[in-house]
């Protein structure tokens, strides 16, 4: 007869941690102002504020915006502010950059305000592999969040783990 197969992963104390379960809802959309420039690279205030009142910001209901401008322009501080203020009504979030900046801010929210203590001194592994744009920052992020409380933190999978920290 047989030995049955057990499954040491499954019946382990480790905790896996997925950054991509933390994924919010909501489309990101960069926003670039570029259109709203005097041939693309000079922002003359009244027109731009013209444009920033006739512009339907409704449009950005729910959704993550980076505020951008892919020209060599020189854009006054006061002017992503302006957008920022028209669009704080209907937004999660905005940011000055790209998208990849707009990922690592809404992570640094989201593990900022993460309650650790289910993890207290209990080993951890944060899984590596996502099918959501999980930003590098987050990781780096998480295991800063993390090392206070763990026992130990690993990376990857419970089957082929990389081991980071251990608490002495």
């Amino acid at each position: 007869m047989a030995d049955e197969i057990i499954n040491r992963v499954a019946n382990s104390i480790l905790i896996t941690v997925n950054l991509e379960d933390y994924y919010p809802q909501g489309n990101r959309v960069l926003f670039d102002i570029k259109d709203w420039l005097f041939e693309g690279f000079v922002l003359r205030e009244k027109d731009f504020r013209l444009q920033v009142s006739e512009y339907d910001w409704s449009q950005h209901q729910g959704q993550y915006v980076a505020l951008t401008c892919s020209t060599d322009a020189i854009i006054p501080g006061w002017a992503y502010m302006l957008l920022s203020i028209h669009l704080e009504p209907y937004v999660n979030k905005t940011i000055i950059g790209d998208l990849e900046n707009l990922e690592t801010a809404i992570y640094q929210d989201i593990i900022g305000n993460l309650d650790v203590s289910e993890f207290q001194d209990k080993p951890i592994i944060i899984k590596g592999c996502s099918k959501k744009p999980v930003p590098q920052n987050a990781y780096i992020m998480l295991a800063t969040k993390l090392q206070p409380v763990a026992k130990s933190i690993m990376y990857g999978e419970a089957c082929s783990s990389v081991p980071l920290f251990k608490k002495r």
